[in-house]
């Protein structure tokens, strides 16, 4: 298993939530779909309910939603040591801070933010919970990205809240960029997409299989799967409107095109 055990590296996705109107609900779909466990938190954590793969944090529901009325999304964190300064350095280049910085018990201090292009997202100092325990594991997640119809906002704010570097991968049809930390690739930016947002995907062992399972248990299909060059992805839609993405291993499909 991909894990870790001590904080992530500084912007690093570290962690990724999914606030819900049913808890118990949303429990029952990614469980079924996802093969979770959860771990509840009590009453004074609104019940958080931490998603566990291989007996280690993945992901967790929220039941707290401050605005009822918005739309359901998944919301990625990003490692900091700092959430405070962080926070600070991401309204001076064009961020609104939504909620935070403060403190979450012994478990560490959090940020939201709104970016320039006006995605949330969310920032992480560990204390007791470094965030993601496993990742790039069926069932963990293994990658986040900012897709929106323009990217460029998105590209000019995170190289000037976090110390990446900008690596442009983009064919004809196909406008993406990956962030690089330290050389490595950790998130990505995209355009084309017809809102603006992070996007989440879960590693899974196979991805039609988790399509069809999606639409089975209450939920739909938002992307339909297909081959790619980092695998076969998907984007499904769960019980609240809510997307998130698959990927799982090659069908061979595009390569046997590609050969035709």
């Amino acid at each position: 298993m991909t894990v870790r055990d001590t904080p992530w590296p500084e912007g690093t996705p570290c962690w990724a939530e999914l606030a819900v109107p049913d808890l118990e609900l949303g429990r029952q779909f990614y469980g079924a779909l996802l093969g979770w466990q959860f771990e509840v938190g009590p009453a004074e954590t609104g019940f958080y309910s931490e998603a566990l793969v291989g007996g280690r944090r993945a992901a967790a529901l929220n039941g707290y939603r401050p605005d009822p009325d918005a739309p359901v999304a998944w919301l990625p964190f990003l490692a900091t040591p700092d959430a405070a300064g962080t926070a600070d350095r991401a309204a001076a280049a064009g961020a609104t801070v939504l909620a935070g910085p403060m403190d979450v018990m012994a478990f560490g201090a959090m940020a939201v933010l709104a970016d320039p292009a006006g995605a949330a997202v969310a920032l992480w100092q560990a204390g007791t919970s470094l965030g993601a325990e496993v990742v790039d594991e069926p069932g963990a997640i293994a990658w986040a990205e900012h897709m929106s119809p323009d990217p460029t906002a998105a590209r000019a704010f995170y190289p000037a809240v976090f110390d990446y570097a900008l690596q442009d991968i983009s064919a004809p049809g196909f406008d993406y960029t990956t962030l690089l930390l330290d050389g490595e690739p950790v998130a990505g930016i995209g355009g084309g997409w017809d809102r603006t947002e992070w996007c989440l995907y879960v590693r899974v062992a196979d991805t039609d299989e988790v399509v069809a399972a999606a639409t089975r248990l209450g939920g739909g299909v938002h992307l339909p799967a297909e081959d790619s060059p980092y695998g076969r992805v998907a984007s499904i839609t769960g019980p609240f409107g809510e997307r998130l993405g698959l990927m799982g291993p090659s069908t061979g499909e595009e390569a046997a095109a590609a050969g035709a």
